[in-house]
């Protein structure tokens, strides 16, 4: 279920809420079907006068099928266990009744714009809709002037439920003649307009991301520390990232982000070079000699992108230039699709190339470049094969996939003698060159080569061949002419004078400093002593000083008197006011056909209440009573209104007992340099949060501000800090920051001396090499 506007796409699973269907994207859908249709009846639609498409029941896997495709691509979201039956001039629906209502919005425009009628049928309940079934098929053969009936399905999609089987059975049982439009969906799904792009572009900036920020500096982070870290965990870890686009700075909602399928890597001798591969339990494989595979797919609003790396770690002079022909293959691969050309003309590319420089390993090379991507992870309509001669079209996209598939090295070790190599991006087919949506994280040989360092002991220093201006030689068993740079954004063990006086720099700033906030401390200590001797007492309950300041009322009913904070009752025929710190509970207890009946509980002495009467104990207290009402409604806005008074009045006592702050220094001429922690969350928590929002603590003048929103802000002075603990993520899920006052504060509606400021790090610590690195880097 979705909810869908002309730019965004919001899963209804996420929001709660009924699915919407845009009416200006179904009816532009529509036409381009019902056109498309028309033009290529007799090519690719089998001289059909019905398309029949039936869409199986919800599932959590994740699937691809072409029925989920196309109500996908009609509505933004995908309706389960529907059949669509499209004729010339009517639209058949066979679905349930939430699914009947959101149809049934869309039947004056699309009877308007496009000229065809939309039929419904509602299943009910525990109904396989057999009779409704066979009112559809009579509705297609009175649509048919010709004796042989023609009606287009998906032969290849096994019916899933009883519903789709029935459908199976009255489709087969009946005189109609079937006939396969898969290649018709195909095509007609094959050229994205403007907002499809759109959302591929988004998933694979999303995929590209995760992939350059995450994947990549956690493998290096890995090798560096030589932890020990299986396929599977590393798997379960870049999902995570991927549905959190907020965890590498990409700014797209959490609720429209999906994966294609689970993250893949492989190391270890291990290789599969599909989607669909298996991540098994082995360790990542670091060792001199040893391939690492990554590859992962992102959706945006149900549209699929793809990204696929190989980084050889330490390899031969064979490996690596294995390598390097495959990265031009694939080069070639992509710069063949151009609008015009043959399908297979971008495997033939591929091919060439191999076949010219490395003929020997044109067996290893997979059977073809990939497919055509969209809604659909793999459009097989559009494999890049060899013998596919269709033509390419401006809009299409590609998930332009090339690899070779278990190669041998001369090498005793099984766990480095048998290799693949994997490359794939996401690619726009253009007018002139195509577009690599997924060039942002590189595939060049200096960032896929590696090797071991060893003037460090053998230790692994990752050092990709990136800009620097420090060469390092490699091992003997690469070519002598292969130098390796070091890579910039990873830690050198060797400081240059630049480096020295920058920790001179900070030396002397942080000493200056220290030196502030012991001034400060001083001044604290003498502030705070003098602050606790005049600390606020509670005013006593007193509703009324005299009885005519009383509000002058002869009606015998309960009222609510908000400016004195009272409550005045009828008993015995007398308005007797009651504070309200005095009232423990109100409720309504009853209804009977004489009325209902409020209840009032009041505060007692020894019944654990909070009203502190001692010099009173020896005098009786009313502890209950009960009124009965004719006018509900006048009850319940008694009950109403003396709870909001309630927690008036118990937000100001606890704010009574609250030592007075000084008024924080903003610093709004220092907003470059100043110190500010973004991404963090607080304990305790703002009351009243539908969900958990981020925040940002910044250092001011002379105290912190941590705001999450415009209305939530919490200020600790420095001379309130009484201790100050910083946790690192070392051994646990987050970092924290924890502050231990001298006197209380509110944060939301409580009150604390213990503020904790923290963020779910998870393993995001680990990346000490990304692009956009700040010197405040959690």
């Amino acid at each position: 279920m979705a909810i869908i506007d002309k730019l965004d796409r919001t899963p209804a699973s996420v929001t709660g809420s009924s699915p919407v269907v845009c009416p200006e994207n179904f009816i532009k859908c529509l036409k381009k079907f019902y056109h498309h249709w028309k033009e290529h009846e007799t090519e690719i639609w089998g001289s059909s006068c019905a398309i029949a498409v039936a869409t199986p029941p919800p599932s959590e896997d994740i699937r691809y099928q072409k029925s989920l495709a196309l109500s996908m691509w009609f509505f933004g979201h995908q309706f389960p266990e529907t059949i669509m039956v499209f004729l010339s001039r009517q639209i058949h629906f066979l679905c349930r009744q939430k699914d009947s209502d959101v149809l049934k919005s869309l039947e004056m425009a699309v009877s308007k714009s496009v000229g065809v009628d939309i039929m419904l049928h509602v299943l009910r309940k525990d109904d396989d809709g057999s009779v409704l079934m066979d009112k559809i098929i009579c509705a297609i053969c009175a649509h048919s002037e010709s004796n042989h009936v023609v009606v287009g399905h998906l032969a290849r999609e096994k019916p899933e439920g009883k519903v789709l089987e029935a459908w199976s059975e009255k489709l087969h049982g009946s005189r109609l003649k079937l006939f396969d439009v898969s290649s018709g969906i195909s095509e007609l799904l094959a050229v994205k307009d403007a907002a499809e792009i759109i959302y591929v572009k988004k998933a694979a900036h999303l995929a590209a991301s995760v992939m350059r920020k995450y994947v990549v500096p956690k493998v290096e982070k890995i090798i560096v520390d030589e932890r020990k870290v299986t396929h599977s965990k590393l798997m379960v870890l870049t999902e995570k990232i991927l549905l959190s686009p907020i965890n590498i700075d990409v700014k797209l909602k959490a609720e429209n982000v999906d994966i294609c399928y689970p993250p893949i890597f492989q190391s270890g001798g291990k290789y599969d070079l599909r989607p669909a591969a298996f991540n098994n339990d082995d360790e990542l494989y670091y060792d001199s000699g040893s391939v690492i595979i990554c590859a992962l797919g992102a959706k945006y609003s149900g549209y699929c992108s793809n990204v696929a790396r190989t980084f050889l770690v330490d390899c031969t002079a064979e490996k690596c230039n294995a390598y390097k022909v495959l990265r031009q293959a694939h080069d070639a691969a992509i710069a063949a699709l151009t609008p015009g050309s043959k399908v297979s003309s971008s495997y033939q590319a591929a091919v060439a190339v191999v076949r010219d420089k490395a003929p020997e390993l044109l067996p290893f090379l997979t059977k073809s470049a990939g497919a055509g991507i969209g809604i659909e992870f793999r459009e097989t309509w559009l494999s890049l094969s060899e013998k596919n001669d269709r033509t390419l079209k401006d809009g299409m996209i590609f998930n332009v996939s090339l690899g070779f598939q278990n190669l041998v090295d001369k090498t005793n070790n099984d766990k480095t003698k048998e290799f693949s190599l994997w490359l794939a991006d996401t690619v726009l087919i253009c007018k002139e060159n195509p577009e690599v949506l997924t060039a942002f994280v590189s595939k060049a040989d200096g960032d896929a080569l590696y090797s071991f360092d060893e003037e460090n002991a053998g230790l692994p220093s990752m050092k990709p061949a990136l800009k620097a201006e420090v060469m390092v030689p490699v091992k003997p068993v690469l070519k002598p002419d292969l130098m390796l740079p070091l890579r910039e954004n990873l830690r050198s063990r060797s400081r240059t004078p630049k480096e020295d006086l920058r920790k001179q720099l900070q030396s002397e700033i942080l000493k200056n400093k220290t030196n502030e906030a012991a001034m400060r401390s001083g001044a604290a200590d003498h502030k705070f002593l003098e602050g606790h001797s005049h600390s606020r007492a509670m005013e006593e309950l007193v509703a009324y000083k005299s009885a005519s300041d009383m509000p002058g009322s002869n009606r015998l009913e309960i009222q609510v008197d908000k400016q004195n904070e009272a409550i005045l009752m009828p008993i015995y025929g007398v308005t007797v006011p009651f504070h309200v710190c005095t009232v423990k509970r109100v409720e309504i207890r009853g209804d009977s056909n004489r009325g209902v009946y409020v209840g009032i509980t009041y505060n007692v002495p020894g019944t654990g209440s909070s009203l502190h009467t001692p010099h009173l104990q020896n005098l009786i207290f009313l502890k209950a009573a009960t009124f009965l009402s004719k006018d509900r409604s006048h009850a319940e806005e008694v009950i109403k209104s003396v709870k909001t008074l309630q927690k008036g009045v118990t937000e100001r006592s606890r704010r009574a007992s609250l030592v007075s702050q000084e008024r924080l220094q903003l610093c709004d001429g220092m907003r470059r340099d100043r110190i500010q922690f973004p991404d963090l969350w607080i304990r305790p928590t703002f009351a009243g949060r539908g969900r958990k929002v981020p925040g940002t603590l910044v250092a001011h003048v002379n105290g912190f501000q941590y705001s999450a929103s415009k209305s939530e802000k919490v200020d600790i002075m420095f001379n309130n800090i009484k201790h100050a603990f910083f946790q690192p993520a070392e051994r646990d899920m987050i970092t924290l920051l924890h502050f231990h006052l001298y006197d209380e504060i509110m944060v939301g509606n409580k009150k604390t001396r213990d503020v904790q400021f923290y963020n779910e790090v998870m393993d995001v610590v680990d990346s000490v090499g990304l692009k956009r690195r700040s010197a405040w880097d959690r």
